[in-house]
């Protein structure tokens, strides 16, 4: 191949990781055990196209937000991921900034519970990775609106109900995270730039920031208004993974219950869905 370093790594890369390790169905007639490449498009959220030119050398400088999006779809290592960012002529995000790296163990994490909606976001509560049955129960969320933080403030919301109560309360656990965040990394820029997007836009959102709103995550039940299956409630958990800030989001339901069978017969519609 006559591509560049960074194509030929990518490649090299993608013909490793199976569709089943992805999370993706295998189907039939593949020509190689790899993911194909509008497989990777579609787990990094470029177009096809673009892994294409990418891979072939017909692409030059990725922005440092699609690199990380090509290594964490690609499962890389560390260290992989440092030389991804290297060959693609940029430097590895550093200290002051908001960790998006998902280890492998997260992601065989993630494998082992298929059967559970899970997602994994950064500090900031930009989603990261999510696996089909979350996808299924919450929805498709792109661009901005993969930020929950910026989803409750200016964004078209979620599926989840909220009580007046409640909602106050998840306001001002999510500033005072985003404040947290914004304290640990603090030469992420694109952190800044949510905040001041927040601030100028969200008046509720100045308030609280200014405020120095105080509050952290405790576990809750959430209840989700699905147009397919109907109301589910599940209990949500948020654990984080040391000294990366992540935060992986479990949904369950207490078996033999309604919400249980409802999140079963999602299951099945999610699958039905990928195989048709």
């Amino acid at each position: 191949m006559a591509g560049t370093e960074f194509g030929q790594a990518v490649r090299a890369w993608r013909d490793r990781v199976s569709p089943e390790a992805a999370g993706l169905p295998s189907g039939a007639r593949r020509r190689a055990a790899g993911l194909r490449r509008e497989e990777l498009a579609l787990l990094a959220g470029i177009s096809v196209d673009y892994v294409t030119r990418l891979e072939q050398g017909r692409a030059a400088n990725p922005s440092d937000q699609v690199v990380e999006a090509l290594a964490r779809a690609l499962r890389l290592s560390s260290t992989e991921r440092e030389h991804l960012f290297h060959v693609a002529g940029l430097v590895p995000p550093g200290s002051g900034t908001v960790p998006v790296h998902i280890t492998p163990g997260v992601h065989r994490m993630l494998d082992r519970l298929a059967g559970t909606p899970v997602a994994v976001s950064d500090a900031a509560w930009t989603l990261l990775l999510a696996n089909p049955l979350y996808t299924a129960l919450m929805g498709e969320r792109h661009g901005k609106e993969r930020n929950a933080v910026w989803r409750t403030f200016l964004g078209s919301g979620s599926r989840v109900r909220h009580t007046p109560e409640a909602r106050r309360a998840l306001e001002a656990t999510q500033v005072a995270e985003l404040r947290a965040a914004a304290s640990r990394y603090p030469a992420d820029r694109r952190l800044r730039s949510l905040i001041a997007e927040l601030r100028a836009r969200s008046e509720r959102f100045a308030v609280l920031w200014d405020r120095g709103a105080m509050a952290r995550h405790e576990v809750s039940c959430k209840t989700v208004d699905h147009p397919r299956v109907g109301t589910v409630t599940l209990d949500c958990d948020v654990l984080g993974v040391a000294g990366s800030g992540l935060r992986i989001i479990v949904h369950t339901a207490e078996p033999g219950t309604e919400d249980a069978e409802r999140l079963a017969l999602l299951a099945g519609l999610g699958t039905r869905a990928l195989v048709g």
